[in-house]
């Protein structure tokens, strides 16, 4: 660890409902330091970071995962803490952190805590240790990495993921058929279908399916696994960001149910992922339980008494940006909990009764921590300002990991009982390293946008701001389209690393977003360059006129993916503001990127079709057919691992503006996907894109 939590303890006794959970006085961290130093890139990248919270069944224990950073090596560090919710002490990091340790899950009787660690022989197995935690012992000696795993609630089973062939009845069979191929000197493939790759993985023919096995008295593993899905063509956990929340293992120990979609011929434009329940004994193949739906359907869980399962579901098939609802099913009855509410879930987590399920969800620039009444479908926001990014329950009380524009996720505690109270701060990671470090302030503002409705965005203010003077703007679009750039602490776009190096940074959330109801997100399928181009047209008006320090003759966009998109679509549809501009790994041939991405239903549903079918609009919004009236100076980043936006789109962005004399520069990573995710990446990512815009806002010589 780089920083220990800095955490007095308090002798102040906060009363959590039934729970008595002890006050954590957390001394402030300094957030916003009158004339401190900027926030750099090099500070971002070495922040600790704080997810995965676990609470104990009895609530007692919050367990959490902290990743550190060493950047002179470029190598993070995964290790466990632990706070306890009822005594005044601070949280403490766990021994067996030493090897590495990550994804913390607790045992149904809270004494153990199981965890997933490389440190023996490299591959990821499970471990178990105590709330100690001191030493451990290794639960499971897979012959592959442990993708994920889940404890089963009586304690008696654990289910793990492993990479294998389908066809192989074994595990054996997988691992002498990669030592085959190991040994083989040619090095062709031949495909049949889609997918060929994804994301930044080339198809090897592994899928990821579950397994389960035994665990003895002392909750290890024993017996031979027995295959969960064999025969199934597909993966579970999903591809290429599914975890443990694709899996669940029924109360009475004798199913498991997992989302997952058939990887047949039409995998790559099909989003119809279904839920599917196997024995858990392995004796018949597994049954799917969601065939009515032909859209996404995801994060199966079970009520405690076994009685309803819940899961999301989307209602239109390959749309990726459907909105989630939470269903439930009772015996042969299937129900939307809350269909007039028009915000999409993101998770669900039951309560101990099963009267209340708790989720999160984005809305309005903010992402909220939710109750749902499972009777009445009533629902009641937890939290206010601020990004919830993820939650856990024991004992009645909830612990949630937020973070803002201003500061990076920490842990809170909140009783759900009758008096719950104000939200307890738990952790207080990175005071230390962020003292003397001014942070911009951020305003949330709106205005009218495309058809007269409601756009909301963000303005951060340089650090240690003077409203004297004028500044350098910093305009950034977001991605997805369907996302946003709200309240929180992006550690890829990070507003603050533009606000330490003394620009203002303005933010539009166009139609398209998402938070601001299904209509608003659907809003610019087949329309992405002209509603949301209006949106961002008329929140720079906005923001120019009401902030009078922006300095709008000294402005550069910047876009990352479908952002980065919009800033080839600008460079010949409205370049006149910019002194410069930013893409990273966008598009620049609509209709080659339908041919060459790999998730086709994205491209596919925001277009209208396929490339090949008749009224679609992949021309219509085609940057490379602007080329000739492209002048604005521009920064082209790519990715050598994008499959989602391949390498060729940066690369003919570059030809493109070199052909046509326009100053510009490409910043190639061949060793980065999609993200730039590697510390000393992102540092030089920063360091490039600071200095082109020094360059053309500053007049500052090229470098």
């Amino acid at each position: 660890m780089t920083k220990t939590l800095r955490i007095a303890a308090s002798a102040l006794a906060v009363s959590l409902g039934a729970l008595s959970l002890a006050a954590f006085a957390v001394a402030p961290a300094a957030l916003a330091a009158d004339a401190g130093r900027g926030f750099t890139a090099k500070d971002m990248v070495q922040l600790e970071r704080i997810s995965d919270p676990r609470v104990a069944p009895d609530g007692r224990f919050v367990v959490y995962s902290v990743r550190t950073m060493d950047l002179p090596a470029n190598k993070a560090a995964m290790s466990l803490w632990i706070a306890d919710l009822k005594a005044k002490m601070a949280p403490r990091r766990l021994a067996v952190s030493d090897g590495g340790a990550s994804s913390p899950r607790w045992s149904p009787d809270g004494k153990a805590i199981y965890f997933v660690s490389g440190r023996t022989g490299g591959l990821d197995q499970v471990y178990r240790t105590d709330t100690a935690g001191e030493t451990a012992v290794q639960v499971t000696k897979a012959p592959f990495d442990v993708g994920a795993f889940k404890i089963a609630p009586d304690g008696k089973t654990i289910v793990i993921a492993q990479a294998v062939f389908p066809d192989c009845a074994t595990l054996d069979c997988t691992k002498d058929r990669l030592a085959a191929k190991g040994a083989q000197k040619t090095t062709g493939v031949v495909f049949d279908k889609l997918f060929i790759r994804h994301w930044d993985q080339w198809n090897d023919g592994l899928q990821n399916h579950l397994y389960a096995l035994k665990l003895d008295d002392q909750g290890l593993a024993t017996g031979e696994p027995v295959a969960l899905m064999n025969g199934f063509n597909g993966d579970t956990p999903t591809k290429p960001f599914g975890g443990d929340e694709d899996f669940v293992i029924t109360p009475d120990g004798k199913s498991v149910i997992f989302s997952a979609k058939p990887a047949d011929r039409e995998e790559s434009w099909s989003t119809n992922y279904d839920l599917w329940r196997a024995p858990l004994d392995g004796s018949a193949a597994p049954v799917n339980e969601t065939t009515a739906n032909k859209a996404m359907d995801s994060q199966p869980t079970v009520s405690p008494d076994g009685k309803a399962v819940a899961w999301l579901a989307m209602k239109r098939p390959g749309f990726e940006a459907d909105r989630y609802a939470i269903m439930v099913r009772e015996g042969d009855t299937v129900r939307e909990l809350s269909p007039a509410w028009d915000r999409s879930a993101q998770s669900i987590t039951w309560s101990a009764d099963g009267k209340t399920i708790y989720t999160t969800a984005e809305d309005i620039g903010q992402t909220k921590l939710f109750a749902v009444d499972v009777k009445s479908g009533k629902v009641s926001p937890l939290t206010g300002e601020g990004h919830v990014s993820a939650l856990s329950l024991g004992g009645g009380t909830l612990v949630y990991a937020q973070d803002n524009l201003k500061g990076p996720a920490q842990l809170y505690a909140l009783s759900t009982g009758k008096k719950a109270g104000a939200p307890i701060k738990l952790t207080d990671n990175n005071a230390q390293a962020l003292a003397g470090v001014a942070m911009g302030e951020a305003e949330q503002f709106s205005f009218p946008g495309w058809n007269g409705e409601t756009v909301h965005g963000y303005l951060v203010k340089p650090a240690n701001f003077d409203p004297a003077k004028k500044y350098p703007v910093a305009f950034l679009i977001h991605g997805g389209p369907q996302g946003s750039f709200g309240n929180l602490f992006h550690y890829r776009w990070n507003a603050q690393t533009y606000a330490g190096a003394g620009y203002a940074v303005v933010m539009i959330d166009f139609h398209g977003s998402t938070g601001y109801g299904q209509a608003f997100t659907d809003a610019i399928s087949q329309h992405w360059g002209d509603r949301p181009l209006e949106d961002l047209q008329k929140g720079w008006a906005f923001a120019t006129s009401k902030y009078g320090f922006l300095d709008k003759d000294r402005a550069c966009a910047l876009g990352g993916s479908y952002g980065g998109f919009m800033i080839n679509w600008i460079a010949s549809q409205w370049k006149e503001p910019w002194k410069c501009l930013v893409d990273h790994d966008g598009i620049f041939d609509s209709r080659f990127m339908g041919y060459s991405t790999e998730e086709l239903w994205f491209s596919e549903w925001e277009n209208g079709g396929p490339p090949f079918q008749a009224g679609t609009t992949y021309s219509k919004f085609n940057p490379a057919d602007h080329v000739d009236q492209w002048s604005v100076p521009t920064l082209v980043v790519q990715g050598g691992q994008d499959f989602r936006v391949p390498l060729e789109e940066g690369i003919g962005t570059f030809t493109a503006l070199q052909r046509k004399g326009v100053p510009s520069k490409l910043l190639y990573f061949p060793n980065e996907n999609h993200w730039v995710l590697k510390a000393q990446n992102s540092v030089q990512w920063h360091d490039e894109v600071q200095k082109w815009l020094d360059q053309w806002t500053k007049g500052e010589p090229a470098k």
